[in-house]
């Protein structure tokens, strides 16, 4: 389940906090605690960049395949000729 925030979050700023995320984490000094809750924000912030990633993916595909239909509908119309 995905929070308004979440949902509001465009990819760079979701990415740029979990980099922000990995460099804490990596840096370690923080609690058990602190680095259960960093690493669950790491998370989200890389289901929230995964969604943002295959949204964009999927929009790619169907561009390519309306490019691809528009050409071969082109070609049919030449063939006729």
């Amino acid at each position: 389940m995905t929070s308004k925030v979440e949902e509001a979050l465009g990819y760079e700023q979701a990415r740029d906090e979990l980099i922000e995320v990995v460099r804490r984490l990596e840096a370690g000094g923080t609690t058990l605690e602190d680095s259960l809750a960093l690493w669950e924000r790491g998370e989200e912030l890389a289901k929230v960049c995964r969604r943002w990633l295959d949204g964009a993916r999927a929009r790619l595909d169907a561009a390519l395949a309306e490019e691809a239909e528009a050409e071969a509908a082109q070609e049919s119309d030449g063939d006729e000729s």
